[in-house]
């Protein structure tokens, strides 16, 4: 069995769409877990949409339609004839959000947030599925609502690994037994409460949920498919002469994603590492092509100096008002407020009497500062770039650094981090 996830930008147009059912029939002669993204840019749409509704601004239905537009652009290209039961299918699933967005907010942001940002993940699988129906490949739509149950922590929900694992075996087995080459297509991001609400498993988490489901089911490989060829030592974006890393240990996988490599998901490498499944990173665009593989192998690529680059980044200093040390007392109550905020922390940094901390530029940090300020002198700087460099060298830091102005830096026997404007 393999797992194949298809983030945004494979299933972004009609054409794309096209691509991933041509990739699907290209990979039938074993059984296959497809996992799907919201379609493109959905999820900001729907993210601009839920802040609306929740603030009770006057743009809900500008944006909606917006989001409607686009899809049935999408569908009207992949199904020529309006009678199609798609049409049908999608209209009535934006009857659903029309009926939310008529009346006010009953939960918290984060609860709103979750149902319904979720459902551009159900509209692109439904696409999908009709699609697929249309070329002739069979497959099973399966809400995977009813694969991965969480907790209740809306927006960053954590998985209930021991009934995950009970309800996959079901749903999937049932299937599978009866047909074992057979596809099924699911959706990436989402989860379900056990009282039956959607949750989602944080921004970016559809690589999360491939890998999940096959921790569950043990497959044999997962493979990401991507608009690059694999994983590089540095976004081509932002650095020049980037290298392929063709065979990645799990372990150098675990910490490029923490340090902020965006090609793979920060949760997705732990439990594949813990059930040994390699990770295939590939092009949907040239499928053929090798790709990357990220497996138990500690020796591959490992001296291959790699570039991380976070821009938009938050320098927040946290000060005693009377130049007392920030001990543990202390460390606690600043960490149970960034916890409550769902502020992440990329670089953290204590010296006596202060303890900076270096996030992504985010709404909730403006809240954050001023109950911060409640107890402590905070100051901060906007505007500023992480660069993190494995493995470096000091040639390799004069090159990336530079004049730049360091705000702050830290090194390990292995990795060098500096926030610089």
């Amino acid at each position: 069995m393999k797992v194949f996830k298809f983030g945004g930008a494979s299933v972004k147009d009609a054409a794309a769409v096209r691509n991933v059912g041509e990739i699907i029939a290209n990979h039938q002669q074993e059984a296959l877990i497809v996992v799907v993204s919201a379609m493109g840019k959905t999820t900001n749409a729907f993210e601009n949409l839920h802040a609306e509704f929740f603030n009770r601004g006057d743009r809900c239905d500008e944006i909606l339609k917006e989001i409607k537009d686009f899809h049935f652009g999408i569908i009207e290209k992949l199904f020529p004839h309006s009678s199609h039961p798609i049409y049908e299918e999608i209209h009535n699933t934006f009857v659903e959000v029309e009926w939310q967005i008529e009346d006010d907010p009953v939960g918290t942001f984060d609860f709103e947030y979750d149902q319904m940002v979720s459902l551009g993940e159900v509209l692109s699988t439904r696409i999908i599925s009709a699609y697929l129906k249309e070329i002739q490949i069979a497959h099973q739509w399966m809400d995977v609502r009813d694969l991965i149950r969480t907790n209740n922590r809306y927006r960053q929900a954590q998985v209930d690994w021991q009934q995950t694992e009970q309800m996959c075996r079901k749903k999937f087995g049932s299937y599978f037994d009866k047909e074992p080459k057979g596809v099924v297509l699911t959706q990436g991001f989402i989860g379900g409460t056990s009282e039956n609400f959607t949750s989602t498993l944080g921004r970016e988490g559809s690589d999360y949920s491939a890998a999940i489901l096959a921790c569950s089911m043990e497959a044999d490989e997962v493979v990401i498919w991507k608009d690059v060829e694999g994983m590089y030592n540095a976004d081509p974006k932002y650095f020049e002469n980037t290298v392929k890393l063709n065979n990645i240990s799990f372990q150098e996988a675990i910490e490029l994603a923490y340090f902020g490599a965006s090609v793979i998901h920060p949760k997705t490498v732990q439990p594949l590492h813990r059930k040994n499944i390699p990770l295939y990173v590939k092009s949907f665009m040239n499928p053929e092509r090798k790709g990357s593989l990220i497996n138990e192998n500690n020796t591959a690529d490992k001296i291959v100096p790699s570039y991380i680059h976070k821009p938009d980044q938050r320098l927040i200093s946290i000060a005693s008002r009377n130049y007392a040390f920030i001990v543990e007392h202390q460390l606690s109550e600043i960490f149970r407020l960034f916890s409550e905020a769902g502020v992440s922390i990329n670089l953290m940094q204590n010296s006596a009497i202060s303890f900076s901390v270096c996030v992504d530029e985010q709404p909730a940090l403006d809240n954050l500062i001023e109950q911060l300020s409640e107890s402590y002198k905070v100051t901060y700087n906007q505007g500023l770039t992480l660069v993190t460099i494995r493995h470096y060298t000091e040639e390799i830091i004069e090159k990336l650094i530079g004049k730049k102005k360091v705000f702050l830096e830290q090194r390990s026997r292995s990795t060098g981090r500096f926030v610089v404007s």
